[in-house]
């Protein structure tokens, strides 16, 4: 049998914590590390992360998974041909190009202080909330990375002397890690000539800022100029699968190309290997639901976001996709746990939550810093109702897995809705399987009422951490170690099938409560806080 000889990296930069993996040319994992970074909450909706100690866990993760990597009879480091980097999206930076210091901590996707400007575009931009949707596929949200470089620019004054000086450069995290594990300011070439940092960001992360025009996969002028941004901060906008750059001396594997980048939720999809008409939905932190709409813009009237799937290559056709976007779903496990104190670990939920049938008539929706999709109500908080003396911590706890479930239904629902045809590729019994990624799918029960409400299959593949292998892909693509036949061949290992058992009329009165439950969170959100 002939032995595994290359091998592929793959970062993955997610909101709690940062992995690193390395895979063969089988794409099986040989060594990973994973670490959790400080979370950082000023104030009340305000969520922030240190960009240095996103660099510093990368470093750590790489170095330790090196060494935990074990194939015998070869050295994974010497053969170790490309890295991909995966990341969390629409988290906001900006630095100075001659320090290579943040400026200001990164601004996390889920931060809400933005709501203030996102009103004030609203009110002063024809079309209101949906002034940019032509253009960039998404709505005027605290969400998307644009609104929170206004308030940068607005609010911190080392942020407005950089930008006045040319001493700015502004990213997502993506753009923070090439820039850095390429040179950043400290770079330097074979001649040993000073260079600095490559600054780039790929088309997947780009269209997440409310900045790129979907057609062109450019910065939008008129974006810019109806914003007041500066073209000159803004990274070039490259393909998710290239050669990018090097690694820079001071970090681990020098040398060795960066070569594939995608944002997390698209790496997720490449990682599935999802055609057109095919659906994954990977639950994290929260829960994000991606359609391959293939190679077809497609607008969505149902409270969704079009954006980019994935382009695999600088000449490669771009994939498109539509998206939503759950802002709480595992972290609401983390908030019993850490918040109520109701479980000690994230792993105690399925088990509690197995001791009852269902959840006793209890709903919560976990609408902590407001609603996205389909709703987007960042006016929403949330609630849990039906609460009776009959009601235990099982119950709540069971309600708690209910609500990402429910969430993903409403998204899955408007997807079919805006995707038509182009969102009903199904299998040879006529169903249409939804495919599972991210840590939370081992929770066997989740998986079990995420069937039973959406009245279809759920399909979970042997590796979970589809993330990280879609950056994986991304990387061994461009260097020639895997074609595209490969990635998207039929898979041969075992996946695990989740049907649904639940009785479709009590499933239909089920929905019509959450719907009700819902409605009570919206304009709760108390301004005065």
């Amino acid at each position: 049998m002939e032995k595994v000889e290359r091998f592929i990296g793959s970062i993955d930069q997610g909101t709690t914590s940062t992995r690193f993996i390395i895979y063969d040319q089988s794409a099986r994992p040989v060594g990973s590390h994973q670490i959790e970074f400080t979370q950082f909450y000023p104030q009340a909706g305000w969520v922030e992360h240190n960009p240095m100690e996103i660099l510093e866990s990368v470093r750590i993760c790489m170095e330790k998974a090196i060494d935990k990597a074990t194939v015998d009879g070869h050295n994974v480091e010497k053969g170790l041909k490309a890295i991909g980097l995966t990341n969390q999206r629409e988290t906001t930076l900006v630095w100075s190009k001659s320090t290579g210091l943040p400026l200001y901590n990164a601004i996390v996707w889920m931060d809400a202080r933005t709501t203030s400007i996102c009103r004030k575009l609203e009110k002063e931009l024809p079309g209101g909330r949906t002034h940019f949707v032509e253009t960039c596929g998404l709505p005027i949200s605290t969400y998307f990375s644009a609104v929170k470089l206004l308030w940068l620019l607005e609010n911190v004054s080392a942020v407005k002397e950089a930008v006045g000086k040319g001493d700015a450069l502004f990213g997502t995290v993506d753009t923070w890690l090439i820039w850095n594990l390429t040179g950043g300011c400290e770079g330097e070439d074979r001649n040993q000539n000073k260079i600095t940092g490559i600054h780039v960001t790929d088309v997947s992360n780009a269209s997440r800022t409310m900045l790129m025009n979907l057609k062109t996969l450019d910065w939008d002028r008129p974006t810019l100029d109806a914003l007041g941004i500066p073209i000159e901060i803004l990274p070039k906008i490259i393909s998710n699968s290239e050669i990018i750059g090097k690694m820079a001396s001071g970090w681990p594997l020098v040398g060795v190309p960066i070569a594939g980048c995608l944002g997390d939720q698209h790496a997720a999809m490449l990682g599935q290997a999802c055609r057109t008409g095919e659906a994954k939905s990977t639950y994290g932190t929260g829960a994000f639901i991606l359609l391959n709409t293939g190679k077809e813009v497609v607008k969505s009237s149902h409270g969704l976001l079009t954006t980019l799937a994935y382009k695999l290559g600088p000449n490669a056709p771009t994939n498109y996709a539509l998206e939503g976007s759950i802002a709480i779903a595992g972290a609401a496990v983390q908030w019993l746990r850490d918040g109520l104190g109701i479980i000690k670990s994230a792993a105690e939920i399925e088990e509690l939550a197995a001791q009852v049938d269902n959840s006793g008539g209890v709903y919560f929706v976990p609408a902590f810093n407001g609603l996205f999709a389909p709703w987007w109500r960042d006016d929403a908080r949330g609630v849990c109702i039906g609460i009776t003396r009959f009601t235990s911590k099982a119950h709540i706890a069971r309600a708690v897995l209910e609500s990402m479930c429910f969430q993903v239904k409403d998204v899955l629902d408007s997807m079919h809705k805006d995707a038509g045809e182009k969102g009903e590729a199904k299998n040879d019994k006529g169903e249409f399987l939804l495919r599972v990624d991210g840590g939370a799918t081992v929770n066997k029960l989740l998986m079990q009422i995420q069937a039973d409400i959406l009245g279809s299959p759920v399909v979970r593949p042997a590796d979970i951490e589809t993330t990280a292998l879609g950056a994986a892909y991304a990387a061994g693509l461009a260097v020639g170690l895997w074609t595209e036949d490969d990635i998207f061949a039929e898979r041969a290992e075992k996946a695990t099938i989740f049907s649904p058992k639940l009785d479709g009329e009590l499933r239909k009165k089920r929905l019509e409560s959450w719907c009700k439950a819902i409605s009570r969170t919206f304009d709760l959100a108390d301004l005065s806080l």
